[in-house]
C-alpha cells in the first residue's frame, strides 16, 4: 500500500528560544496522540520539523486530525525525495503534470526554500532549472509568477520535499504547555468559547459544573456533557466536576437581601471551583464573564467575585461582542447546543430585582449570614465526577 507523507508547520513556537524544545516536544506528543487511531501512522520529529506518514487511504482523515491540534499553523501533503536536481526536476514535473489532468491547472510556479545550504544551486538557479525542464516538458502549462493555478514549493533540507496545497491548521500554542486552568462549564454560548480559547493558548481544561437538582434538570446537565464532548475534540479528554448548589441556594435565598441572589451564588461558585483547582493543580479560574453582559459582570460584579478567591480568574471573553462570542461557537461547534432551551441553576430563586453594583463590604456581611464553610464542605462531599475522551463519556 502507497505512503503518504504530511509536512506539519508551526509558528509561534519558533518565538520560545532556549526553551523551544519543550513546547516542541509537548507539540510532537499532541499530534502523536492525535493520530493514534489510524493504523500504521508514523509521526517523525526531524530538525524542528514535524512530518507525519501514513497510509494514502487514511490521508484525508489524517490531515483532518492534525490541523486540529492546537500549535498547528498549516499541513502540507508532501514528496519527498533525494537532493539531486535531475531527480527533483523529474518528480516536480510528474506533480504539475497530474495536478494538470486532476484539475485542469494551466499555469505554474516554482518557489524554493533552501534551509539545506550545502545544496549547490542557490533557490533562484533551483526555480530555472526545475521550471525550464516543466516548461518544455509540458508544452500545455505556461509559467505565471503573480497568480499561478499551482504553486509548486521545494523545500531543500536532509532531503527535498515538494507541496502545492496548505490545509490551515488551529495555531496557538500546544495543549498542556500553559499548565492547568479550572473552567467554570454552564450551559451557555461563553463559557465553552472561552475554554477553546484558553485551550488554544496552551492550557490543560478541568471543569466544574453547577447545578441545582431537581429544580435544574437532566436534560440541562446532559446538555452541559454535550458541550463537553465537542470540546474534546480538541483537548482530547476532559474532567468535568459536577457539583449541586440547591442548598446554598436554599440558604442565600432564606438569609440574605433577595437583591444579591446572583452575585452571591457567584460567589460561592467561584470558591467551589478554587477547591476544586486546589484539588487537581489547577493554577487558575476560566470563566465565560464578559464586562457588562449581565448583572453578575459589572465592574463592581467583577471585583467582589476576585476578591472571593486567592488565584487568578481568567476572562478570554471580557472585551467580545456577542457576535464574536457566537462566530467562535459556530466555528467549535457549540453554538446550536449551547442554545438548547433547558434550565441550569442561575435561574433558581431569581430575584425580580438584581444589584448591578455590588460593595464588596456588603457582600462580605451577607456572607456571613450563611454558614459559608458548612455548605461548600456539604457541596464538595456529593461532588460527582464526569470524564470525556474522544467524545466518549467513560465515567459518570
Amino acid at each position: 500500500m502507497m505512503r503518504d507523507l504530511i509536512l506539519v508547520r508551526y509558528g509561534e513556537i519558533a518565538l520560545k528560544g532556549k526553551n523551544i524544545r519543550v513546547f516542541q516536544k509537548k507539540f510532537y506528543k499532541n499530534i502523536k496522540k492525535a493520530v493514534v487511531q489510524f493504523n500504521d501512522v508514523k509521526v517523525i520529529d526531524q530538525f524542528g520539523r514535524v512530518y507525519v506518514e501514513c497510509d494514502s487511504e487514511d490521508l484525508e482523515l489524517v490531515i483532518q486530525a492534525v490541523t486540529n491540534v492546537f500549535g498547528v499553523v498549516s499541513v502540507s501533503p508532501a514528496i519527498r525525495v533525494e537532493n539531486d536536481i535531475e531527480i527533483m526536476e523529474e518528480r516536480a514535473r510528474q506533480e504539475v503534470e497530474r495536478l494538470r489532468l486532476e484539475e485542469g491547472a494551466k499555469t505554474f510556479k516554482i518557489e524554493t526554500k533552501r534551509s539545506n545550504k550545502g545544496f549547490p544551486m542557490t533557490s533562484p538557479e533551483i526555480n530555472k532549472r526545475v521550471g525550464g525542464y516543466i516548461n518544455q516538458s509540458i508544452p500545455e502549462m505556461a509559467v505565471d509568477v503573480h497568480n499561478p493555478d499551482i504553486l509548486l514549493t521545494l523545500e531543500i533540507r536532509n532531503w527535498t520535499y515538494m507541496f502545492s496545497k496548505r490545509y490551515a491548521g488551529l495555531g496557538g500554542m500546544p495543549y498542556g504547555s500553559a499548565g492547568k486552568g479550572i473552567l467554570l462549564l454552564s450551559g451557555g454560548i461563553d463559557s465553552p468559547v472561552a475554554g477553546y480559547l484558553m485551550a488554544r493558548r496552551g492550557m490543560e481544561l478541568e471543569a466544574v459544573h453547577f447545578h441545582s437538582y431537581p429544580f435544574t434538570s437532566e436534560r440541562a446537565l446532559e446538555k452541559v456533557i454535550d458541550l463537553g464532548r465537542r470540546l474534546t475534540h480538541y483537548t482530547r479528554t476532559l474532567k468535568i466536576h459536577s457539583i449541586n448548589i440547591l442548598e446554598i441556594q436554599k440558604s442565600i435565598n432564606e438569609n440574605c437581601p433577595s437583591e444579591e441572589m446572583t452575585i452571591l451564588s457567584r460567589v460561592f461558585m467561584m470558591q467551589l471551583a478554587q477547591r476544586v483547582a486546589e484539588e487537581v493543580g489547577g493554577k487558575c479560574l476560566i470563566t465565560g464573564e464578559n464586562l457588562g453582559q449581565v448583572a453578575s459582570q459589572t465592574m463592581e460584579g467583577l471585583t467582589v467575585t476576585n476578591t472571593n478567591v486567592d488565584i487568578p480568574v481568567l476572562r478570554p471573553l471580557i472585551a467580545y461582542d456577542k457576535v464574536e462570542i457566537i462566530d467562535v461557537a459556530k466555528k467549535i461547534d457549540t453554538f446550536e447546543t449551547s442554545i438548547l432551551p433547558y434550565e441550569d441553576c442561575c435561574t433558581v430563586f431569581l430575584p425580580d430585582r438584581v444589584v448591578t453594583k455590588p460593595r464588596v463590604d456588603k457582600i462580605s456581611a451577607s456572607l456571613e449570614l450563611v454558614d459559608r464553610e458548612g455548605l461548600i464542605e456539604e457541596a464538595l462531599a456529593r461532588k460527582e465526577m464526569i470524564i470525556i475522551s474522544e467524545g466518549e463519556v467513560l465515567t459518570r
